[in-house]
């Protein structure tokens, strides 16, 4: 199996997430991969995608993921059902984290029990 056919899952993925100036190329069995996230929960992903695959520090991937965004950890729009809690877990893995989403997006948000669907809510950087 190549580097490439073993680490499918983790371009897959940066496909799924619009990886900007995306390159990958394979040298002496070591797959060397580039490219820009939107934000650092997503270079976040894909790190742990490469983990997942190849161990803590694999040796077989060379991966050189740059972020457009450093201003924010992430956007995320509401969906359905959602809470500013289960945002919370999803991005921090605490629901009293909800207090720092609602604080920098306390110009949208004047309720932290009252987010709508479509809404584009900033996830900080903490």
């Amino acid at each position: 199996m190549t580097a490439k056919e073993k680490y499918q899952p983790v371009l897959d993925l940066g496909e799924s997430l619009n990886i900007k100036n995306g390159e990958v190329r394979e040298d002496e069995g070591v797959l060397k991969v580039k490219g820009e996230a939107k934000t650092q929960y997503e270079k976040n992903i894909l790190w742990d995608k490469i983990k997942e695959i190849g161990g803590e520090n694999p040796a077989d991937i060379k991966a050189n993921i740059t972020v457009a965004d450093t201003s924010v950890f992430h956007r995320h729009v509401v969906k359905s059902g959602e809470t500013l809690g289960k945002i919370a877990v999803q991005y921090y893995g605490k629901a009293s984290k909800y207090q720092d989403i609602f604080k920098a997006n306390s110009d949208i948000l004047k309720n932290p029990d009252l987010i709508h669907p479509g809404q584009e809510l900033i996830i900080p950087n903490l």
